[in-house]
């Protein structure tokens, strides 16, 4: 009785929620198919601003160095995050585990401008002893956002492999298998997902990044989320409204994809086994 009598508020708040999150976003789209209606022309729907962002050199070449930014940073999160949350989750009892964990949620909470002056600095000073030329480029974001991106994959997988029994690699171990076959068999293939997910939110936070590139990028490493910040400071560009509405179809894209391999993966799997 109960249930029922708060199920209309419990709508009313799931809309609400929605609605505050989606509407935004829905709003963009919107707004990406807007004409181009001063000079008399355009109307509504139009692909005027997908046309002028073709043309947009500038902010074209921001995403492309922020998509590839994203995917030569990411990567190297996941090794290193791979292989610290497995050690964290695998090896109960070494000097320093509880403070290599407490270590971990630092850059998860610190602040970013804090962080982004940190990394400046690091570079700053092994300028000043090595002589290292790089200075503010792509090189130092990589190395930044690779940093910050660890620690998020390190806790995915740490929480993947720290709730996992550890049967089959304890019976793999019983019957020969070497620690190196032992990990690449059984170990890693049971933290897949967590893998993956945390290459996911590697990738997506350095594509989201906007302070810590802002205090290491150079004049010509400019990022998507920077270029967008600084054409907000003296208005609204509609053609970023058009770069989002593309984005979020790749995203969507992309989940699609991954969604329907999933499904045929399991409806395979489950084919096979009435089978059998």
């Amino acid at each position: 009785m109960n249930a029922a009598k708060h199920r209309p508020l419990q709508i009313v708040t799931l809309v609400l929620g929605f609605g505050f999150l989606y509407v935004p976003i829905a709003w963009i789209i919107i707004f990406s198919f807007s004409g181009y209606v001063t000079d008399g022309g355009g109307g509504f729907p139009s692909l005027h601003w997908y046309q002028a962002l073709r043309t947009d050199e500038e902010l074209v070449g921001a995403a492309y160095r922020s998509l590839r930014l994203a995917l030569l940073s990411s990567p190297i999160s996941v090794i290193i995050g791979t292989l610290a949350g497995i050690a964290l989750g695998r090896l109960d009892r070494f000097p320093g585990r509880a403070i290599l964990l407490a270590l971990l949620a630092i850059p998860i909470f610190a602040p970013e401008i804090l962080l982004g002056f940190s990394f400046l600095m690091l570079f700053a000073a092994l300028q000043a002893i090595t002589g290292w030329e790089q200075g503010k480029g792509m090189m130092t974001l990589v190395i930044a956002h690779a940093t910050l991106g660890a620690p998020i994959v390190a806790s995915v997988v740490f929480a993947r492999v720290l709730g996992r029994d550890r049967s089959l690699e304890n019976a793999a171990q019983d019957l020969g298998a070497r620690p190196l076959r032992v990990f690449v068999t059984i170990t890693l293939p049971l933290a897949m997902p967590a893998i993956l997910s945390g290459w996911l939110l590697a990738m997506t936070l350095s594509f989201d990044d906007v302070v810590t590139s802002s205090f290491l990028a150079g004049p010509e490493t400019t990022t998507l989320p920077m270029a967008i910040f600084s054409s907000l400071r003296v208005g609204v560009n509609p053609e970023i409204n058009a770069i989002g509405t593309l984005m979020l179809a790749g995203v969507a894209a992309v989940f699609t994809v991954a969604f329907l391999a999933v499904t045929i993966g399991h409806r395979a799997k489950s084919k096979r086994v009435l089978q059998e």
